[in-house]
């Protein structure tokens, strides 16, 4: 006794219908991978692009009432801004923040800002740097 085969004969029916819904998948998850990818690259492109002004502390000094920051600023020629850095105490309290506003024709800027502060600062964290 022989056990009958299920499977249609080869070739005589066409594609299966697995077959072509692999098909449209595989067709639908690569136009998907290149929209994201098109969007990885636009909003890269315009981080950096966009980006005119970056800064780093190099160090900083507190005192009682103020903390004392040595500010480094790299910024395109022309453009000018603000940077924001705030101070904060041994208990992660908040204790001082301000904006420094830079302008001219330099691309670097080496300065040493001071931040007024409500109590002893032990942090000099710079928040970020904009344009305007």
């Amino acid at each position: 006794m022989s056990t009958a085969s299920t499977r249609l004969p080869e070739g005589r029916y066409g594609r299966s219908s697995d077959q072509r819904a692999d098909r449209k998948l595989r067709i639908a998850g690569t136009v998907l991978g290149a929209v994201l990818l098109a969007l990885v690259g636009y909003f890269a492109y315009h981080y950096v692009a966009q980006n005119e002004i970056s800064a780093e502390v190099i160090t900083f000094q507190a005192s009682d009432d103020a903390v004392k920051v040595h500010l480094e600023v790299r910024k395109d020629a022309g453009a000018s801004g603000y940077c924001t850095l705030r101070s904060q105490s041994a208990d992660g309290a908040e204790v001082g923040r301000a904006d420094f506003r830079f302008s001219g024709s330099a691309t670097r800027i080496d300065k040493v800002v001071t931040l007024r502060t409500t109590a002893q600062g032990t942090t000099a964290e710079l928040l970020g740097c904009h344009a305007g």
